[in-house]
């Protein structure tokens, strides 16, 4: 790989493609597809001018080219392929990631050679836009045997690559002091001073002294409740007063009632019984052993009525 060989995607990016036989304008270069597996540059993405966005892209292999310099030469119009797109990557604004998980930034742009298309190495920074110059921010190379995997707009590098970067350009923010790299401002978030207030501030969680496991007293409980309450003292029933004893009949004076000393005499009637009873019928020894015999009862007999008269038949 010779240095005259080594090329920049941005070197490429809207330059023209021309014919030699003819000179013939196919377009303005647009995009460089990388094979990431193989590491290496396929092919060419080509736009009818440096403004266009609509249209259908062109595409031609990187071994197609003649000649380079302000312009990119061909042979002829044939150079223009059916190029499988979705098995290429453009590899810019791509994540960049050790193994650890530590975001070192994004591809902004790598290098290759012309000849064989082989990718030597990529260029990153904070922002993969290559649109942004170098004056503003700061890029860094990172070989491209320390990528280990990719995946869909990553690039996954071995844990301690920041370490084997090498840095390209400082940007303005970097001269203020404002930027750093991304795994710079990593560590800086780690011992970076809290904003809250010291008074409102919460603890860390974690107990100054371990506590130590002492076995819990049973205690019975206490009744205070019983102290305080008193038994109310029940007052006697009152005296109650002696009833007098009941009186007798036999005891009882009839001619007190009366106020004087006369006895009124009373006659109780004598009974009146029926015509047909002789005596008392509650007498046992009055009453007639003979059994009754109940007068006979005149019922008229029923008779039984037709509701209809029988026909005569004919």
């Amino acid at each position: 790989m010779s240095i005259d060989s080594i090329r920049l995607r941005n070197e490429f990016i809207n330059t023209q493609v021309i014919t030699r036989n003819r000179g013939t304008r196919l377009g303005v270069v647009k995009d460089v597809l990388v094979d990431i597996d193989r590491r290496e540059v396929v092919s060419l993405g080509l736009r009818d001018s440096i403004f266009s966005v609509s249209g259908m892209p062109k595409y031609m292999y990187l071994e197609a080219i003649t000649k380079t310099g302000d312009v990119i030469l061909v042979e002829d119009e044939d150079v223009l392929a059916d190029v499988d797109v979705e098995a290429y990557s453009p590899l810019i604004n791509s994540e960049v990631i050790t193994e650890a998980g530590e975001p070192l930034g994004r591809v902004r742009d790598f290098q290759f050679d012309l000849e064989s298309g082989t990718v030597s190495s990529i260029i990153i920074a904070s922002i993969g836009l290559p649109q942004i110059p170098e004056q503003v921010i700061s890029t860094y190379e990172l070989p491209i045997e320390e990528v280990v995997s990719s995946g869909p707009n990553r690039l996954i590098v071995f844990e301690g690559a920041e370490e084997r970067l090498s840095q390209i350009s400082v940007g303005f923010l970097e001269r203020l002091g404002i930027g750093r790299p991304p795994w710079e401002r990593e560590q800086e978030d780690i011992y970076y001073a809290p904003t809250a207030r010291p008074e409102n501030q919460l603890g860390t969680g974690v107990p100054l002294q371990q506590p130590i496991s002492r076995p819990v007293e049973t205690r019975q409980p206490i009744n205070t409740w019983e102290d305080e309450w008193e038994e109310e003292a029940i007052a006697p029933p009152p005296p109650q007063r002696q009833q007098a004893r009941a009186m007798s009949y036999d005891d009882y004076d009839e001619s007190s009632n009366w106020g004087d000393d006369t006895a009124y005499e009373y006659e109780e009637p004598a009974p009146s019984y029926p015509e047909d009873v002789a005596g008392d019928v509650w007498d046992d020894d009055t009453r007639d052993e003979t059994p009754y015999q109940p007068p006979a009862v005149n019922i008229p007999e029923k008779k039984k009525e037709y509701e209809y008269e029988e026909e005569s038949g004919y």
